[in-house]
Formats: structure tokens, C-alpha cells, sequence
């Protein structure tokens, strides 16, 4: 049996949420639902005009992949995450968040720079809007690579947000053809709807002929495969992966397990903040099927998860929430 369950790999972010309004995004003009990059002046203006809004969620290491991975590891997965911080209290206080959560990373110091920072705002309705800067996650590279902890490895999981970057995306196609030479299976996540409209032929390449587990919501779905209808979209999604899975919000998700699809019932909740829902999501699954469950026990085991994201704030779980959920949903 493989050391580590997962190996992932992508930016290393530390979150603050706030409560704005639809109102607040227009006037100052941000795109609401979607992931946009900006640099630190406009983040940090954007800080200060809403310096009144934060919410209870405290500050918390975070990223994508980062968030899939800590998930993961609390239910009970042993992982591994390659990213790249900077000799700051951010820097310092997310490598002690991801050992906390006991994820293992390829960090044994910090590089001079600024470590990147997250703003994530969440309107009335529970969309959940960010603005990102990346700061040193940018030149994430095969520097950061830990050949010899994904040997050790089940899955290589690769988050899309690295496709913005040239070293990033570079990494991740390394990873991924590490991988495939050691029969270690491999997973990726399209990220964000903005993301797979802007950069679907890097997202091509870092999947390269194929990977084994592809993890995506319904707009990114339609959005990659160029395709108006769920089930066009399904088709065309086995050219890309072995098996797949499509988160649909409140409607539950499907499954795609390499033979059938298989339908996967949502669990209603009153959503307040859907941030980090589909990290959440990639993090239970990967858990089940790296522990002996069937792709219909992972996802429902996912979807459970991800539901209980939406009913509070914060992109992660409490640690005790995973095992009150794994025993709920899986026994």
C-alpha cells in the first residue's frame, strides 16, 4: 500500500473571507462567481474599502488543491503537498496550518518574496467571489516536485488554477508524466468556469492523452467540451478521463465510474457560503476510493461533505465534522 494516498500540487493562498453584496461587486466592478487574479494594490484596496465585512471564518491556508488535500487528510488520507511560500508570517502560519491538518509538504524553508493571499467575498445568495493574488504560488515549478514522495503515492492530484502559470502549468504536466512512468494514477480538478474559458487548451495539455479521475462542476463541464447539454458534455468528457466526476450544486452530481454514470443525491441544506464546496468534494472522493470504497459510497460520501461546506462559513471543516460525517453517510 502506497505511504501517501494523494500527492497533490498548487497554490499555497491564505483565505480571509467577507460578507459584501451584489451592489458591492458592481460598484467595484468584480466579476461575480469566478476566480480573478489581481496584484496586491488592488487586493489590498479591496481589503480596506470592506475592512467592516469580515466574517467569522478565521484565516486559514487554503488554496484549491491545498483545500482538497487538508480535506482528505481528515478523514483519514495520508498526503503529500508541493507548493511554494515566502519567508513571511503569512509563509510561516500556512506551513503550520498544513502540519496541523497533518499534511506532509515539500517545504523545508521559505524563499524571499510575498506569500500569496486570497480574498474571498460571499454575497447573500452563497456564491462565493475571489479575487487571487498568487505572490510566490506564481513561480511555483519542478523545483517544488517531490519525485520519490509520489513514487510512494496512489494519486497524483493536480489542481487547474496552475494553468495560469507557465511554471505552474510546466509542474503540472511534469507531475502528470511522472505519474503515468509509475503507474501512479492521476486526477485533476478544471478549477473555475473563468479558467476553463481562458486557458482550455493549457487545461489540454496538463491532461495530456488522458488522466484517470477529472473533477469539474456543470459549467465547467459544458465550458471544456464545448457542449450545451449534460449529456453531449458526458461524452465528450471520456475522451479527456477514465472517470469523472460533475458537481451540479443542489441537484446532487454524477459519476462517471469508467462502465456507467451513476447519479449521486444532493443533501439539502441552507447554503450560506459555497467556498471551497468542490475542493471539499475532490478531497471525500479521493478519500473513498484510496480507502476500498465504490465510486457510489465516494460520492455520496462527497456530496455530504460538500453540503455541509455550503451550511457554514470557511472553506474547510472542522476536524471532528469528518468523522461525524464518514460514520453518518458510510458507517
Amino acid at each position: 500500500m502506497a505511504y501517501y494516498h494523494i500527492y497533490g500540487i498548487g497554490a499555497a493562498l491564505v483565505d480571509t473571507e467577507i460578507e459584501v453584496t451584489d451592489t458591492d461587486l458592481q460598484n467595484y466592478t468584480i466579476e461575480k462567481g469566478v476566480m480573478t487574479l489581481v496584484d496586491e494594490v488592488r487586493q489590498t484596496e479591496l481589503i480596506n474599502r470592506f475592512s467592516t465585512h469580515l466574517i467569522a471564518s478565521k484565516r486559514a491556508s487554503g488554496g484549491s488543491a491545498a483545500n482538497t488535500i487538508i480535506g482528505a487528510s481528515y478523514f483519514g488520507a495520508n498526503t503529500f503537498y508541493s507548493c511554494k511560500v515566502a519567508n513571511d508570517e503569512n509563509g510561516n502560519f500556512y506551513l503550520q496550518d498544513m502540519e496541523a491538518a497533518g499534511v506532509v509538504t515539500n517545504k523545508n524553508h521559505n524563499d524571499d518574496g510575498i506569500t500569496g493571499k486570497c480574498l474571498v467575498m460571499i454575497t447573500p445568495d452563497a456564491e462565493r467571489t475571489m479575487n487571487t493574488f498568487l505572490g510566490i504560488s506564481e513561480t511555483v515549478s519542478t523545483n517544488e516536485l517531490d519525485k520519490e514522495a509520489l513514487k510512494q503515492s496512489q494519486y497524483a492530484y493536480i489542481e487547474g488554477y496552475l494553468v495560469t502559470s507557465e511554471t505552474g502549468r510546466a509542474a503540472a504536466i511534469q507531475l502528470r508524466e511522472w505519474a503515468e512512468s509509475h503507474n501512479i494514477k492521476t486526477a485533476l480538478s478544471l478549477s473555475d468556469p473563468a479558467i476553463v474559458q481562458f486557458f482550455r487548451d493549457g487545461l489540454r495539455k496538463m491532461i495530456g492523452n488522458k488522466v484517470n479521475l477529472l473533477f469539474c462542476n456543470h459549467d465547467e463541464a459544458l465550458s471544456f467540451t464545448d457542449t450545451d447539454n449534460t449529456e453531449d458534455a458526458i461524452e465528450a468528457l471520456k475522451n479527456y478521463a477514465d472517470e469523472f466526476a460533475i458537481t451540479l450544486g443542489s441537484k446532487g452530481a454524477l459519476i462517471y465510474d469508467g462502465n456507467t454514470t451513476i447519479n449521486i443525491s444532493a443533501n439539502t441544506v441552507k447554503a450560506i457560503d459555497t467556498n471551497g464546496a468542490g475542493d471539499m468534494f475532490a478531497g471525500a472522493f479521493l478519500y473513498a476510493i484510496t480507502h476500498g470504497y465504490n465510486h457510489q459510497q465516494a460520492g455520496d460520501l462527497a456530496s455530504a461533505a460538500s453540503a455541509k461546506i455550503v451550511s457554514q462559513y470557511g472553506p474547510r471543516l472542522k476536524a471532528e465534522q469528518h468523522a461525524e460525517i464518514l460514520h453518518k453517510t458510510l458507517g
